[in-house]
């Protein structure tokens, strides 16, 4: 597939998948235009034609506005099916909390305050959990709160930054598990440990889950400016500190479409 016909695809199936998070979202050019001033670039991704690397812009013509890139990867039969996978896990788990961060209505994430984390304010939007016995690994994480256990090594990558994008995958099977973090679209080695460290179910068959959790510092002047004439955003919903609700952070999982991967 030429590079052209991958973007066009990929842009396609952005528009798609953001209607079906209530976002209106248009095809302009080398971006897709949302509303108000938010968009979501492509970057080619090299090598392998199953990845495909997303960014959500929230003050477009802004130089020093962040963007939070993400990379995820699809299967299917042909490259255009594994496009459409790879945006419609970023859409499940990514887009998800992005939207919810600028609506603040609760309709897509979570909110939560960690003192482990001081100073940071976590959305997270729906887990992806998939592949065999999905529902053992998915009650583990909704049993457990992951973000705090990684908190020491989360902090020192999150200075410096108002937004910052965590992504979690693990999983695998028994004897050949896989555990990555990144921040910002890095691995980060030591949060990666931590994870892996943990007591999540290994079982025989393979099974893995894909998180994605924005650490936003709740005084930063990042949230994007509406659509002219659009209504008054909702007040920001009151939050709640994540050790009185511990089953919270990742009870969505059930929301979350299945992705072939």
């Amino acid at each position: 597939m030429r590079p052209q016909d991958r973007l066009d695809v990929i842009q396609r199936c952005v528009v798609r998948e953001m209607a079906r998070l209530g976002q209106v979202f248009v095809i302009d050019g080398e971006v897709v235009r949302g509303p108000g001033t938010t968009a979501v670039a492509v970057r080619e991704h090299p090598g392998d034609d199953g990845h495909v690397d997303l960014g959500f812009v929230l003050h477009l013509g802004r130089a020093d506005a962040p963007v939070v890139w993400d990379c995820t990867a699809g299967l299917g039969k042909t490259e255009e099916e594994k496009l459409a996978n790879a945006v419609r896990m970023w859409a499940t788990t990514t887009a998800s909390a992005l939207v919810e961060l600028t609506e603040r209505r609760g309709a897509h994430g979570d909110h939560y305050d960690h003192p482990e984390l001081p100073g940071w304010h976590a959305v997270q939007g729906p887990a992806a959990v998939f592949g065999f016995g999905n529902e053992t690994l998915a009650g583990w994480l909704a049993e457990h709160r992951v973000l705090p256990a990684l908190a020491p090594a989360l902090l020192p990558e999150l200075a410096g930054r108002p937004l910052n994008g965590v992504k979690l995958f693990l999983g695998g099977k028994a004897g050949d598990d896989v555990a990555e973090v990144r921040v910002n679209g890095e691995v980060c080695e030591a949060a990666s440990t931590a994870l892996r460290a943990l007591d999540w179910p290994r079982g025989e068959r393979l099974c893995w889950a894909r998180l994605f959790v924005l650490l936003t510092a709740p005084d930063a002047p990042h949230r994007p400016a509406a659509p002219a004439g659009a209504p008054a955003p909702a007040p920001a919903r009151a939050t709640v500190p994540a050790a009185a609700r511990p089953r919270g952070l990742f009870s969505r999982w059930r929301q979350a479409r299945r992705a072939d991967r």
